[in-house]
C-alpha cells in the first residue's frame, strides 16, 4: 500500500492532476471521511467510477500497474453501504456512520440530494450493488419504493430550500429526482435485476410527465447538456449508464422509426411496431433480423449499421431478459 501510496502521490503534478478533494483519505482509508470533508459520500462513490474509468484505460495501454491499484480503489462504493439503514451513508474518519441519519436529508455527505438518490450511484457495479442489497428481489424493491415514498425532504445542511428540492417535489414522482442529475440513470437499473419492463414503463413516464416543448419543458438542471442528452438517448430507447463501456442500456422508444445517421452514410434503423402511448413495453426484438434478447446494446452495433427492431405492446412481456446473461455490464461480472 504505501508503495502504491508513494508512487501516485510523490510529486505536485501528479497531485494537481488528480485534483480530488479527499484523495489522501480516499486513498488510505477506502473512503472520505465526514464531516472532515464535505460532501463526503458523493465524493466516495464517483471516485470509485473515476477508478474504474482509470482501470479500463490502464487494462487498455497493458499498463497492470496503475490497473492494479485502480482495480482495488474501484470497488470503495462498498465502504458506504450501511445494510442496516439499507442506504449509502457518510462516515467518521475512525469508520462509525454518522449519528441521527434521515434518508431524506438534503446536503451533508451528499451533493444537492440526499441517501435516496446517491444509492444508485454504482455506475460500473450495479450487480455488485444488488449483492450488497441482498438480491434482485431486494434491489427491486428499493428500487419501486423510489417512486413511492412521500416527495418531501429536509432541507439538512443547505439551511434553506435550493430549486433541486423544490423541482423534486414539483415533479411528484416521490424521491425520483430526475431534474438533477445524480439519480438519472436509475429507472435503467431494472435492467440489471431482471425486471426491464419497469426500466421500459418509467423511461417512458419521465419522458412524457417531465419534459415538453415549452418554456417551461426541462425538469431542472441543464448541467452540460445532461438532461437534454438524457431524453436523446432515451427518446432512441437506449441510455449510456456506464460511459467508459461500449454498452447502451435498453429502455423503451419514444418514435415508430428513427434513423442515426454516421459520418460515413452507415445508417442504424431503430423501429418500433404498434408503438404508441399506450404501448411503451417491449414484446419481442430483433438486431439485423436475428432475435435480440439482450438488454443493452453495443456501440459497434451501432456505428456499423443495421436495423434494431421492436414489437411494442401495452402489456409488459415478464418472460423477456430476465436472465443474468441478458444484464448490462457489472464490472464485478466481467
Amino acid at each position: 500500500m504505501k508503495d502504491y501510496y508513494d508512487e501516485i502521490t510523490n510529486d505536485g503534478p501528479r497531485r494537481a492532476a488528480n485534483g480530488r478533494e479527499g484523495w489522501k483519505e480516499y486513498f488510505t482509508l477506502g473512503y472520505i471521511p465526514y464531516p472532515d470533508i464535505r460532501e463526503s459520500t458523493a465524493r466516495t462513490l464517483e471516485y470509485a467510477y473515476d477508478d474504474f474509468c482509470g482501470y479500463q484505460l490502464a487494462k487498455m495501454v497493458g499498463n497492470d500497474f496503475y490497473a492494479n491499484i485502480f482495480g482495488k480503489q474501484m470497488y470503495n462504493y462498498k465502504n458506504m453501504y450501511d445494510s442496516q439503514s439499507g442506504f449509502m451513508r457518510g462516515r467518521h474518519r475512525n469508520g462509525e456512520w454518522i449519528k441521527n441519519f434521515d434518508p431524506i436529508e438534503w446536503g451533508g455527505p451528499y451533493t444537492e440530494g440526499c441517501a435516496w438518490h446517491y444509492l444508485w450511484s454504482v455506475f460500473h457495479d450495479p450487480q455488485g450493488l444488488i449483492d450488497l442489497m441482498g438480491g434482485d428481489k431486494n434491489f427491486v424493491t428499493k428500487m419501486d419504493s423510489v417512486f413511492s415514498v412521500p416527495n418531501t425532504f429536509k432541507v439538512g445542511t443547505y439551511g434553506g430550500l435550493i430549486h433541486e428540492m423544490t423541482e423534486m417535489a414539483m415533479a411528484n414522482m416521490g424521491q425520483y429526482a430526475h431534474g438533477n442529475q445524480p439519480i438519472q440513470h436509475m429507472i435503467y437499473m431494472y435492467n440489471y435485476a431482471g425486471e426491464p419492463w419497469k426500466a421500459q414503463y418509467w423511461a417512458r413516464e419521465v419522458m412524457k410527465r417531465l419534459y415538453s416543448y415549452t418554456e417551461d419543458g426541462y425538469p431542472g438542471d441543464e448541467d452540460q447538456g445532461q438532461t437534454s442528452s438524457w431524453y436523446v438517448l432515451s427518446a432512441l430507447g437506449f441510455y449510456s449508464v456506464c460511459p467508459g463501456t461500449d454498452e447502451y442500456v435498453i429502455g423503451s422508444p419514444l418514435f415508430r422509426k428513427t434513423t442515426i445517421t454516421m459520418e460515413d452514410g452507415k445508417k442504424f434503423v431503430i423501429e418500433a411496431d404498434k408503438n404508441s402511448g399506450e404501448n411503451v413495453y417491449i414484446q419481442s426484438a430483433t438486431l439485423n433480423g436475428k432475435s435480440f434478447d439482450k438488454n443493452y446494446i453495443q456501440y459497434k452495433d451501432i456505428v456499423d449499421g443495421g436495423t434494431l427492431k421492436f414489437e411494442m405492446g401495452n402489456q409488459p412481456n415478464k418472460s423477456r431478459n430476465t436472465s443474468k446473461e441478458a444484464a448490462p455490464f457489472s464490472v464485478s461480472r466481467q
